[in-house]
């Protein structure tokens, strides 16, 4: 149902990890898992700290779009940071989705900071049953 788009993901996970936050104009890349569950197909991104104002999903012709921004949490003037490691920031990912896919009725849910898009199987992708005439339905043609 999806095609593989880009081969060195991993290491484009590792180098985003050592530069830094992504911004809008170079977004990092965010975590997801894709599979079939009957006829839908899912797809489920992380996004932990995310509000869900701040997601922003797109769909044109069969390439899917989803950005979302993690901000900072507003502290106190007296606050003094000792550590931070969760990062902030931009966070994106294009998919290109199969034809099979029904993308007029895309549902979208957000829970616990999983982003999770159910796509329909399109009716014309589901298996189907092909009736095979006998008998009078056919003419010999002469010649």
């Amino acid at each position: 149902m999806l095609m593989r788009t880009d081969p060195f993901r991993e290491l484009d996970r590792l180098a985003q990890q050592l530069i830094g936050p992504g911004t809008w104009s170079k977004p990092s890349a965010m975590p997801m898992d894709a599979y079939r569950e009957g006829d839908e197909y899912v797809v489920a991104f992380d996004l932990p700290g995310v509000t869900a104002d701040a997601i922003d999903i797109d769909v044109e012709r069969n390439m899917l779009t989803v950005k979302a921004e993690r901000r900072p949490v507003a502290k106190a003037d007296d606050v003094q940071m000792e550590l931070s490691e969760r990062p902030l920031g931009v966070f994106s990912r294009q998919i290109v989705l199969a034809d099979t896919l029904d993308t007029e009725h895309i549902e979208a849910g957000y829970d616990a900071g999983v982003l999770t898009l159910r796509f329909p199987i399109a009716e014309r992708a589901k298996p189907r049953k092909i009736s095979v005439g006998v008998g009078a339905g056919h003419k010999e043609i002469p010649g």
